[in-house]
């Protein structure tokens, strides 16, 4: 019986720090994770050059919604045009919340899955999921391509 017990309280232990180390964040993890953070203070101080710092120059950016339609589609977009509306001075602050940032990396290239809900200062606006490629260069991890989707209805969660 005691022996039993030993066993037990062994594989427990060895469940808790198993399980605590693997939650731990590699330095790529992090750098990836401040780099998306680093993306939205900049939305939402209206900062296009921070912003900018965390794109490859020559990020591609694409949306999954609705057309008029009322048939999910493919919209290109386009950094030039989201920096400058970033920049564009607005009344409204843009708030894009984000409770989860979920990344996978292998090697220099590494994908992070963003559940989000966007706020035109504190109204609602709508709800998505942005899903991310980065790769890493010598300035560090950088953006290289972004598509999201944007729905007003049924977030995963309404941040």
């Amino acid at each position: 019986m005691k022996r039993l017990s030993i066993i037990s309280i062994t594989c427990a232990l060895t469940l808790i720090v198993t399980t605590s180390f693997s939650v731990a964040q590699t330095p790529d993890e992090s750098a990836i994770k401040n780099q998306i953070h680093t993306l939205f203070d900049g939305m939402r101080a209206g900062d296009s050059s921070k912003v900018s710092s965390v794109f490859y120059s020559e990020a591609i950016m694409q949306t999954v919604a609705k057309g008029k339609d009322g048939k999910e589609q493919v919209m290109n977009g386009s950094l030039q045009n989201f920096l400058k509306a970033v920049g564009t001075p607005h009344d409204i602050m843009w708030d894009e919340r984000v409770s989860t940032i979920d990344v996978r990396i292998d090697g220099a290239l590494a994908h992070a899955w963003v559940p989000y809900s966007f706020y035109r200062g504190d109204e609602f606006s709508h709800c998505g999921v942005n899903s991310l490629q980065l790769k890493k260069g010598d300035d560090g991890w950088k953006i290289i391509y972004i598509i999201d989707t944007r729905r007003k209805t049924n977030c995963i969660e309404q941040l």
